[in-house]
């Protein structure tokens, strides 16, 4: 009981120093606007953007368009990402498969968003399509990567132990490498779904009628600079959020893991 609650009063600590940074820019930014001393058109003082943001929600305009945006980023990051974990795990099994794949794959990832969005949607139109395609072109890369490397890094005593064990391929894979490779993966996953969010934002300030990205787009056409940092703040703490639970996931299947945590 005494273990639970002390893990609970230095879970609390480290939530309220990781707030004091956030906590300092908006008191410096909220004084910075009062005093005058930036322009409140371009960077609006928190407190309007406050109201923006309870108006937005007051709607239903908020809450509408990042469904419609968390929907297209969990589609393309599935269908990328799977992917992705797919062919890393292929090429990482196959030196054949490297030789064959890995070189194109590697020229396709250094390709900017801005430079294949254009042709996606010559190919796709401005649908749904273009969008969740060039949502999983980013969301391929870091998954594909992290699970080479994570199949590449596992240690060749264990493929001993494994022969010794007599364990077929299939149980090599799930038994062994997969477990192995855990952290590699899970570091992909977080990575691919920041470019997921990233990819989304320039789907959706491309060609879209509706969206966090496209309210966004929306308002730099007004110059409503407001509305603008609350889509901005939004998508922030969407990606926060999700890189938390992956985070939390990871934690709990990487229990077996000796690492280090940093000093205190």
């Amino acid at each position: 009981m005494q273990i639970s609650g002390n893990k609970f009063i230095f879970r609390t600590i480290h939530l309220l120093i990781g707030m004091l940074v956030p906590a300092a820019i908006l008191i410096i930014w909220q004084i910075a606007s009062s005093s005058g001393w930036v322009n409140t058109v371009l960077i609006p003082p928190p407190k309007d953007i406050v109201a923006e943001f309870g108006r937005m929600i007051s709607s239903g305009e908020l809450l509408t368009n990042l469904r419609i945006s968390t929907g297209r980023a969990a589609l393309g990051f599935l269908f990328g990402g799977g992917l992705g974990l797919a062919a890393g795990l292929w090429v990482g099994f196959s030196l054949k498969a490297e030789r064959l794949l890995d070189p194109s794959l590697q020229l396709l990832r250094t390709l900017p968003y801005l430079a294949v969005a254009p042709l996606f949607i010559l190919w796709f139109g401005f649908g749904e399509t273009s969008k969740i395609v060039l949502i999983a072109k980013g969301a391929f890369f870091p998954l594909y990567v992290n699970a080479f490397l994570g199949v590449r890094s596992v240690d060749r005593q264990l493929f001993e132990v494994a022969r010794v064990l007599e364990f077929t391929k299939f149980q090599t894979i799930t038994k062994l490498i997969i477990p192995a490779s855990l952290p590699s993966l899970f570091l992909g996953v977080r990575l691919s779904i920041a470019v997921s969010w990233l990819g989304l934002v320039v789907a959706e300030m491309m060609g879209s009628s509706s969206g966090i990205g496209y309210i966004i787009n929306d308002a730099r056409s007004f110059s409503l600079t407001s509305v603008i940092f609350v889509g901005i703040i939004v998508f922030a703490i969407v990606g926060k959020v999700t890189d938390s639970l992956v985070r939390l996931a990871e934690k709990k299947s990487l229990r077996w893991q000796d690492s280090i945590e940093g000093d205190g």
